[in-house]
């Protein structure tokens, strides 16, 4: 996957919801589904999956779903998109960044067909809408944990490509670990992939061998869990995308759980009533796309009730995790006193925070 630099003037635009609607409603709804990994990973596709499954619940025989794993980001997912198209899919929702400008290319193709993006910002045509999650919300929430529960004042973050949503969740959880602990360093490791649990592990074992002993993720499967697991409880982690509930008896201590159900179920609908319109939609805690899950016994009552009031506090809309003052990690000043972060100042972020060591892969 190569990486794409994207600009805060550009992700501007990704607030603004075209006007174009479809207002002819639908008997019946072919939704089809584009995922980057197996259902299987027991991370972000299945979260996907869960939400298909969803819609299927929600409507019965009014909707057929379809899906497509294991589709690489590139040639061969423009080749599935118009096999669905063809096919007789109605919406197609892409369930990774990888797939925004296939998704643009064959949207152009077939205005009928309604495109849903996952994690981009290009809607090129009438036909394509955009959506995504404010993962870093959960990051915070994460970070005060880990900056709690840190033995080492070491903590891990695994990382996948180095796009936007993936360095703000990095921001925000080293912040929030800063807050908790003054002493806390953040080690980075890029494992160039959104799964591949060999790769992901190694990355785990990586952080461990540094004396790292909580990490966080932002690729797929549960392998860095799994790794975590080896060590007798010196090391600590979190479910990522999943709630990942068979490691709650051992390292994970809590998880970032993306609930795409009300998202699919909503669009869907729409389709059927005849209230679509081209839209984006970027939710977080409040809107339940971004759930907290349970945050167990291994960590302490008042480091819980705190990440559980950090947790409100960003749902009631009264706590932004990107609060300043906050400076660039070359000191210069970016979020003045009490300043929040614009959104298109997050969709483009391609800079660390101060405290942070390493370069952003280029």
């Amino acid at each position: 996957m190569k990486r794409r630099n994207l600009l805060a003037t550009a992700a501007m635009g990704l607030l603004l919801a075209s006007g174009a609607t479809f207002a002819q409603g639908m008997d019946k709804v072919k939704a089809c589904f584009v995922y980057v990994g197996p259902i299987g990973d027991g991370g972000w596709t299945f979260q996907h999956h869960e939400g298909a499954l969803a819609v299927q619940a929600e409507f019965g025989d009014k909707v057929e779903i379809q899906w497509q794993e294991n589709v690489p980001e590139g040639a061969d997912a423009e080749r599935v998109l118009t096999q669905m198209a063809l096919g007789g899919c109605n919406i197609i929702f892409t369930t990774s960044f990888g797939f925004m400008d296939p998704t643009n290319a064959v949207a152009a193709k077939f205005p009928d067909v309604k495109f849903e993006h996952a994690t981009g910002f290009k809607r090129e045509h009438p036909n394509v809408s955009t959506y995504n999650a404010r993962f870093y919300e959960g990051r915070a929430v994460q970070g005060h944990i880990a900056g709690k529960m840190t033995k080492s004042n070491k903590i891990g973050y695994i990382a996948s490509f180095p796009i936007p949503e993936v360095i703000m969740g990095i921001n925000s959880y080293y912040l929030h670990a800063k807050k908790a602990n003054p002493n806390v360093e953040l080690s980075i490791v890029w494992a160039f992939t959104w799964f591949d649990p060999a790769k992901e592990a190694d990355a785990a074992k990586a952080l461990i061998d540094q004396g790292v002993d909580v990490i966080a993720s932002h690729t797929d499967s549960t392998a860095p869990l799994a790794e975590a697991a080896k060590t007798n409880g010196a090391v600590i982690g979190f479910g990522q995308a999943s709630d990942m509930a068979e490691y709650k008896d051992g390292p994970r201590v809590s998880s970032i759980i993306d609930n795409w159900a009300p998202y699919y179920v909503k669009r869907v609908g729409a389709l059927l009533d005849g209230t679509y319109a081209q839209a984006d939609a970027w939710e977080g805690i409040a809107g339940g796309e971004v759930e907290i899950g349970e945050i167990t016994a291994a960590v302490p009552a008042e480091v819980k009730a705190e990440a559980e009031a950090l947790r409100d506090a960003i749902a009631a809309g009264t706590y932004h995790p990107f609060t300043g003052p906050i400076n660039k990690q070359d000191g210069s000043a970016w979020l003045a006193e009490g300043a929040t972060a614009p959104d298109g100042d997050l969709l483009g972020m391609n800079f660390y925070v101060e405290g942070i060591v390493g370069d952003i892969p280029q």
